[in-house]
């Protein structure tokens, strides 16, 4: 399930920063998946799912967000590719009584990876989750974002233990 990196890609041999010269590789089909969650004090989900939002519809906002946020992922972090995305996905799901789950798809046909689109789709999302209820008192925590897997390219296929 891919191989190890011995060293940092992001920096040139006299340690400075640059951005990975990917020129040279083959576009491939790559995918990646991310999560984050969103976990509420007792009772403040229920609220919101019975309630709404105070600013309206909570999955439709996080959703678009997400999908804006990975396409403009080359913009946020510095020495990332701009990328030809050709499917995002927000899944936003209940768990329990108290948390919203969170998940990005990202896919393109490129010369590196969508991890980081994915991941910033998942944390942008669950931002935005939080930014619509915050209204309803501090409390609320945005955990544990992570990519679940991710396929393609010459490190191959990768998937987070447990999944």
């Amino acid at each position: 399930m891919g191989r190890a990196r011995k060293s940092l890609t992001h920096l040139s041999e006299s340690g400075e920063l640059r951005m990975v010269d990917v020129s040279g590789k083959s576009p491939t089909r790559r995918r990646a998946r991310a999560s984050a969650s969103v976990v509420f004090p007792a009772g403040s989900l229920a609220r919101v799912l019975r309630e709404g939002s105070p600013k309206g519809d909570l999955f439709a906002a996080a959703r678009v967000a997400g999908v804006q946020a990975a396409k403009r992922t080359s913009e946020l972090i510095p020495l990332c590719h701009p990328l030809p995305l050709s499917r995002v996905g927000i899944d936003i799901e209940v768990r329990g009584g108290s948390e919203l789950a969170v998940e990005c798809e990202a896919s393109a046909e490129a010369r590196t990876g969508v991890e980081m689109e994915a991941l910033t789709g998942a944390a942008v999302a669950a931002l935005t989750i939080y930014d619509m209820v915050k209204a309803l008192g501090p409390g609320i925590e945005v955990r544990r974002l992570r990519l679940l897997e991710k396929t393609g390219g010459l490190s191959g296929d990768w998937r987070a233990a447990g999944r």
